[in-house]
């Protein structure tokens, strides 16, 4: 899920930036600051959209940057327990796919791919269901539950997603809408 959030926190802008546009400025820095990190709470910053409010800078002896107080906005993604999310596959591993949801990354294990049994094609780079003929590969556009949440470390690549496709309405949307073809039959 995409939220916005108010932030206050104090920006760093060093002496050979003070003839540029300070707003503009403020923001590249927290976004080369933030962008990518995880808070437990509030999730992955995708990007600060805006300064709300910005003080009179202050000057540090021995440093030459103004410190300058500011109040921002920021987009946050965090995925929630049960939150059912749509993404691209991006990799297929023995063990399951990998799937791009936003910007962050789940696994949806070969237990969680469906109900019937899957084998892997190292060759093609697929899963193969092996009584429905179910394909899954990269690039396919999927639907999935997320199942498992852990948000520790500091960025996104210290999460761990774990995902579902094992209930009606989910999994490859080519699946989804076959069986919708077959409940309207």
């Amino acid at each position: 899920m995409y939220f916005i959030s108010k932030i206050e926190d104090t920006v760093r802008i060093p002496p050979y930036l003070f003839d540029e546009p300070l707003e503009e400025v403020a923001i590249e820095t927290l976004n080369e600051t933030y962008v990518g990190t995880i808070d437990k709470k509030m999730g992955l910053m995708v990007t600060v959209k805006e300064i709300e409010e910005i003080g009179i800078g202050k000057v540090i002896m021995g440093d030459g940057a103004a410190y300058h107080d500011v109040t921002f906005t920021a987009l946050f993604f965090k995925p929630e327990l049960h939150e059912i999310v749509e993404g691209e596959v991006i990799e297929i591993a023995e063990f399951g796919a990998f799937v791009r949801m936003g910007p962050m990354d789940g696994l949806v294990h070969v237990s969680q791919v469906t109900d019937d049994y899957i084998n892997y094609d190292g060759k093609r780079g697929a899963l193969l269901a092996k009584e429905s003929k179910k394909t899954l590969e990269e690039g396919n556009k999927v639907r999935a539950r997320v199942v498992a949440l852990s948000l520790k470390g500091r960025s996104s690549k210290e999460t761990k997603i774990g995902l579902t496709m094992r209930q009606p309405g989910l999994g490859r949307f080519e699946w989804i809408d076959q069986e919708k073809r077959k409940k309207k039959k």
